[in-house]
């Protein structure tokens, strides 16, 4: 389990437009190499008749799969520059496909990496990202007659409630940091004068807002 790995928020097109050529970046989330190549072979069917589909993704725990296309651009403009803004972003999981309709006029070689660049640069500014942050599943249980208070005074403390479970007793399942985990449980018998049991469980990665 690897925690703080940034991720894109779900897939997205964005477009700008340098001395008359447009760059239509595609960027979609893969947590594996056939995903990623399914993605860009999709986005490739589409823009059939474009210049260039211009790739790169990084996939895994540690983003140690990295992989780069110029697509017939000059080499190290364009797969190259796209893929070091995910490095600089720190994310991972992440497909991007850059479609270039050539202008008519060169943009050289400098002029390229920062087209590239800015074009997925924006489009992940444009879809934005979130964090893994490890939790705790914390089985809290209580009797009926203070299931009701509990459970509001788990949502008014921002706590994530992610099951409530109904039988002899409540058990609410509650995503706690794994850093708070004494700290809720102080919390929690303060709320419910003792009666409240905080139980970890197994430990799992959420998707949070991006700080």
């Amino acid at each position: 389990m690897h925690e703080g790995q940034l991720v894109i928020r779900g897939t997205g097109t964005h477009e700008i437009e340098i001395n008359r050529s447009r760059f239509l970046c595609s960027v979609a989330r893969a947590t594996d190499e056939r995903q990623a190549e399914a993605f860009i072979a999709g986005v490739r069917r589409e823009h059939w008749n474009a210049t260039h589909n211009c790739t790169a993704f990084r996939i895994g725990e540690h983003a140690q799969l990295q992989r780069s296309s110029d697509d017939g651009e000059p080499a190290g403009t364009a797969g190259v520059p796209m893929l070091e803004v995910l490095r600089r972003r720190g994310l991972t999981d992440t497909v991007v496909v850059v479609t270039r309709y050539f202008g008519g006029v060169k943009l050289g070689a400098g002029g390229l990496v920062r087209a590239y660049g800015r074009a997925v640069s924006e489009t992940i500014d444009r879809v934005g990202t979130l964090r893994r942050r490890a939790f705790t599943e914390m089985a809290v249980t209580t009797d009926h007659a203070g299931a009701g208070r509990l459970e509001h005074a788990l949502r008014e403390a921002g706590h994530r409630i992610a099951e409530v479970d109904y039988a002899a007793a409540v058990r609410f399942t509650v995503l706690v940091p794994v850093a708070d985990e004494a700290g809720f449980a102080t919390w929690l018998a303060e709320r419910t004068g003792g009666r409240g049991r905080a139980v970890p469980g197994a430990r799992v990665l959420v998707e949070v807002a991006a700080e």
